[in-house]
């Protein structure tokens, strides 16, 4: 188990010692978005656009490459032209859908509208999974009385994401980045995150999976634990044992 920040132990009855309050990220922490050749299936068949398996495959290593899934695989490198666009991504949904279709259309696609589809799509909550054990651990604690919030580096809301699949009435607040114009890990953002909880950060732990990002709650006074960012399928229990929730 990864930490940082302020250490605190498991209690016996399997909440972290003086924690009342858990904020979350949301990509790689609580869901997990689609996997690219999905995606680009999706973006296909709304479009009308045939394409055979091949064609799916390598369209989607090059989308992979490129970085162009919001939530996805990071770009192995961003063009000038983009390099502001993608520093500020999560501060505007303009600036997120710049950065974003300009990645895509790095590749090019059997159809017009293609690019813009794929950024549509990766917003729809079919696009998303919850990890398995996140209902579970968001319902275990609302039971014991820990108020939770999502605090994500994001473009767009994500609220909808939570609503479809259940989760939305489990969480006490969001803090997205793009409406506070503050991004991780920037304290500002874990402050409004904490204040929005009426906690101090000494009482609340952060849970990501970036330990850049994530762990910019450290510098405020949160506990930090972190997660590993895996397909779903390959983690079934992340999430309860940096909890201290048993299996």
């Amino acid at each position: 188990m990864r930490t940082n920040g302020k250490d605190q132990e498991a209690t016996e009855t399997g909440v972290v010692t003086g924690v009342r309050g858990v904020l979350f990220d949301f990509s790689g922490t609580l869901f997990r978005v689609e996997p690219t050749a999905s995606w680009l299936r999706a973006a296909l068949g709304r479009a009308g656009v045939a394409a055979g398996d091949e064609d799916v495959a390598r369209l989607a290593a090059l989308l992979e490459e490129a970085g162009a899934q919001p939530g996805g695989t990071r770009p192995c490198r961003v063009p000038p032209h983009l390099a502001d666009a993608w520093a500020g991504r999560d501060l505007s949904p303009e600036q997120h859908r710049a950065a974003y279709t300009g990645l895509a259309r790095q590749v090019p696609l059997p159809g017009a509208g293609l690019h813009e589809a794929l950024y549509a799509r990766h917003m729809e909550p079919a696009a998303w999974r919850p990890y398995a054990d996140a209902a579970d651990v968001l319902g275990e604690l609302r039971r014991r009385g820990v108020r939770t919030a999502v605090v994500s580096n994001i473009g767009w809301d994500l609220r909808p994401v939570f609503r479809a699949h259940g989760l939305d009435e489990l969480v006490d607040s969001y803090v997205l980045s793009y409406e506070h114009g503050a991004q991780k890990p920037e304290p500002r953002l874990f402050r409004v995150a904490c204040e929005a909880l009426g906690l101090p950060p000494g009482e609340v732990l952060m849970v990501g999976d970036n330990q850049r990002a994530d762990g910019g709650a450290g510098r405020i006074g949160c506990a930090v634990r972190f997660v590993e960012h895996l397909p779903v399928e390959e983690r079934p229990e992340g999430l309860r044992p940096v909890l201290g929730l048993a299996v």
